[in-house]
């Protein structure tokens, strides 16, 4: 039953999806010996209470965007705002209060996030404690269980659960604080499409229903086709936007224009290209003209 507690703690979480933001956003790392960027200036909005998610191919760079807006890293260069708080000049109190109370990561694969001797509900209680001991006013397991529709299951061995059943006792945890912002990395992987499906209902609820803001790394094309915006990240920036089904590129601060990967595979390196404004000047239309890169 729905206590009055947990019932003010759902109407105070629906009302604070956290805003995202980044600027320039570098991160570099050493790699036998040799240094790799595997950002290189992302910028990146995303709204209270948006949906999005981030797109593109292996070591584009999306698993290490989750994790610095997660703070579990800090950037070589740019900012990092998450709620009220500069990630790279925060302090590790703060960080660890962010991600008590506000910031919850699902990493890939349900087993990284779910102590395997426990059941769904000491899990839940488990990842709630640090929330608590900060004052924050928090459901009861079985009501966070019941969100995803795993409440049946609450009292269940992990290891006689499903495959889609353990993603969603991970997307429980994540949820057991009732942050303003789920960062969840390839949450569908490995799941049949009904499995899938479910797990994709239950964060589209909590987005919908708690005002979450929801960050999501996939490779899926139905995953993508699912959510309301998608951001493709490629060789280390921001690649393009999809809206509504549409294929956006996105000019960048310094002018940047990353081309649609379907037009990089018809226009070979070396092509001159030049922008040809339309005459209805009122719509800012311009035509893309390749032409052929002839030495002189």
């Amino acid at each position: 039953m729905t206590t009055q507690a947990s019932r003010q703690a759902s109407r105070q979480a629906s009302t604070h999806g956290t805003r995202v933001s980044t600027r320039r956003l570098v991160h570099i790392y050493r790699s036998e010996g040799h240094e790799v960027a595997a950002l290189s200036g992302v910028d990146l909005d995303v709204a209270p209470g948006e949906m999005i998610g981030l797109l593109g191919p292996s070591g584009a760079g999306k698993s290490t965007l989750l994790s610095l807006l997660a703070g579990v890293f800090k950037p070589s260069a740019g900012k990092v705002h998450v709620g009220g708080i500069e990630l790279s000049a925060a302090t590790p109190r703060q960080l660890d209060e962010m991600r008590a109370k506000d910031v919850a990561l699902m990493l890939q694969g349900a087993s990284r996030n779910l102590l395997p001797y426990y059941t769904p509900y000491e899990n839940v209680r488990f990842a709630q404690g640090a929330a608590r001991k900060a004052g924050k006013d928090l459901p009861e397991p079985e009501e966070v269980l019941a969100g995803v529709g795993l409440d049946v299951d609450a009292h269940t061995p992990l290891a006689t659960l499903t495959p889609g059943h353990r993603q969603l006792a991970a997307l429980a945890v994540a949820m057991a604080s009732r942050p303003g912002l789920l960062l969840a990395d390839e949450p569908t992987s490995q799941l049949d499409h009904a499995a899938r499906d479910r797990v994709l209902a239950s964060i589209a609820d909590a987005n919908r229903e708690l005002g979450t803001t929801v960050v999501i790394v996939t490779h899926d094309p139905d995953v993508a086709a699912f959510l309301p915006r998608t951001v493709t990240i490629r060789d280390g920036r921001v690649g393009g936007e999809g809206r509504s089904g549409e294929e956006y590129a996105v000019v960048t601060p310094d002018g940047f224009l990353p081309l649609p990967l379907h037009v990089r595979e018809d226009l070979l390196p070396g092509t001159l290209v030049r922008f040809h404004r339309t005459e209805d000047d009122a719509e800012g239309s311009y035509v893309l003209i390749a032409e052929e890169n002839v030495d002189e």
